[in-house]
């Protein structure tokens, strides 16, 4: 019964077997090659809009290196104070943005709100005195399993906009979100005012891909520099964009991630179900946060579920349950029964 985190589990059989086909004969190094322009193309039908699409290994890098584009080093990145960026990536947007500020803001269900922002913002009025505000980033799903709905993210593109800023998205879980809000790529992204997009894989059924997206390409001038010079223009480029490939093939993707949900939804129902024990915000994704009695989180725990203690009170534990796209059904349903005792 592991729910530590999707990226417990391995990868989808379907991108195992895009490693081995892409293993044959020879292509072009550096991202030159035939998977890597096909993996462009693919993205660029799935926003219907014209992308500018970079491979990398890591969210880490795919998020620190998107800001460093959109952010100058006297700039400041708006975000919440839960984020990825912000308490997970051991500084590495401050470091490739050469010193940027991270603001980190308040905001219920780790989401932002164009109110916070304003409010923030209004802080940043010294001039050369104060950091200039440069990006907006969202998280999506966000660090509680909580999805932005359209009308938010464009209410927060539309705020970030006038005070001449961009608007970042990671989506390190974005085809849980997509699925769960029932939209396309396009409208969750740059129709809803997304400038630059970290476009998430691994947790989602790859070994280890994700990708940069640019929907203005002009903002991605200077990426490959960027990239190359962090250490991910990877020279076998084939192998990581073979992964994105049969990532998006046949809409792997969005079945991986409606498996996760659902299953999610089961958890989160047969949990709430149980007296003492409440939902800490709705489970929208796949992932389910929720209210323990500390000795049920300790008994579970004995009996071998995985999960992260994520917030501790005096009589109770917030735990955070992450459902991966290869959870077993029958794990799902062990925890219900072993919480019900």
């Amino acid at each position: 019964m592991n729910f530590i985190s999707d990226n417990a589990y391995g990868a989808s059989p379907q991108i195992l077997a895009s490693l081995t086909a892409a293993n044959s004969g020879t292509e072009t190094s550096y991202g030159e090659d035939a998977v890597t322009a096909r993996v462009a193309e693919k993205l660029a039908a799935i926003f219907a809009h014209e992308v500018a699409v970079f491979p990398v290994v890591t969210g880490t890098a795919a998020n620190a290196l998107a800001l460093a584009a959109l952010c100058p080093p006297y700039g400041a990145v708006f975000c919440h104070k839960d984020s990825h960026i912000a308490v997970d990536e051991c500084a590495a947007p401050e470091f490739f943005t050469g010193g940027a500020k991270l603001a980190q803001l308040d905001g219920d269900d780790a989401k932002l709100t164009p109110r916070i922002i304003e409010q923030v913002h209004a802080r940043f009025g010294g001039g050369v005195h104060s950091p200039k505000p440069s990006v907006v980033s969202i998280t999506q799903a966000t660090e509680l399993g909580t999805i932005y709905k359209l009308d938010e993210i464009r209410a927060i593109a539309d705020v970030a906009h006038k005070h001449g800023m961009t608007l970042h998205m990671d989506g390190a879980r974005f085809a849980n979100a997509l699925v769960s809000l029932g939209c396309t790529p396009a409208e969750m992204t740059w129709k809803a005012g997304v400038d630059a997009l970290s476009f998430g894989a691994t947790k989602n059924g790859a070994l280890c891909a994700e990708a940069v997206v640019f929907f203005d390409r002009t903002r991605a001038e200077e990426f490959a520099y960027r990239r190359k010079k962090a250490g991910h223009l990877v020279s076998k480029m084939r192998f990581i964009s073979a992964q994105l490939e049969a990532y998006l093939e046949n809409d792997l993707w969005l079945a991986n991630a409606r498996r996760a949900n659902a299953l999610a939804k089961v958890l989160g129902d047969g949990l709430s179900a149980i007296p003492g024990v409440t939902l800490a915000t709705p489970v929208e994704a796949n992932g389910v946060f929720v209210w323990l009695p500390k000795t049920l989180a300790a008994r579970l725990h004995k009996q071998g579920a995985k999960f992260y203690d994520w917030v501790a009170e005096p009589e109770r534990i917030m735990a955070r349950l992450i459902v991966s796209f290869a959870t077993p059904e029958a794990d799902v349903a062990k925890f219900i029964e072993a919480a019900k005792g």
